[in-house]
């Protein structure tokens, strides 16, 4: 063999120069983008799925509160006054003539508050209802606005 020949041989026996190992920035950054996308999507599902169950909540107490009432007026002929609140389906009301009428509480538990951490509505006789109205003030606390959640039905 001559010369060159080993040259060229020895040459391309080189070992090639190491990559090193590790991530780029772009694949760190693709990296951190799908991440962020991801929680995204997963947040917008969590919020959605807690404002479904909210309203489910709102709606299922007013029901229990519904019962309540109902029973209240079974004893007592006429339903609590909005003076008295939902707070009349736990104690008796101060002017009750006949103690024997009254067989509550109606409820065995204080008022909760809504799932917003307001208390509920009650007004009697009610502008939606007739007899009375139970309502929560919704995800805004205001009363009256598109999110008011209610024992009457929807326009």
């Amino acid at each position: 063999m001559s010369k060159n020949s080993r040259r060229k041989h020895s040459e391309t026996l080189r070992p090639c120069p190491r990559r090193r190992s590790g991530f780029t920035l772009i694949e760190v950054i693709l990296v951190l983008v799908i991440l962020v996308i991801i929680s995204s999507m997963a947040s917008i599902t969590y919020f959605s799925i807690m404002r479904t169950a909210n309203r489910n909540a709102v709606e299922a107490q007013i029901g229990l509160f519904d019962q309540a009432l109902e029973l209240y007026r079974i004893n007592l002929k006429e339903f609590p006054t909005t003076e008295q609140k939902l707070q009349a389906l736990r104690e008796p009301p101060a002017d009750l003539e006949d103690e024997d009428q009254w067989n509550g509480p109606y409820l065995n538990k204080e008022i909760p508050l809504d799932p917003w951490g307001n208390e509920y509505q009650y007004a009697s006789p009610g502008s939606h209802n007739g007899d009375y109205d139970i309502w929560s003030w919704g995800p805004d606390g205001q009363d009256g606005t598109e999110d008011d959640i209610g024992n009457w039905e929807e326009e």
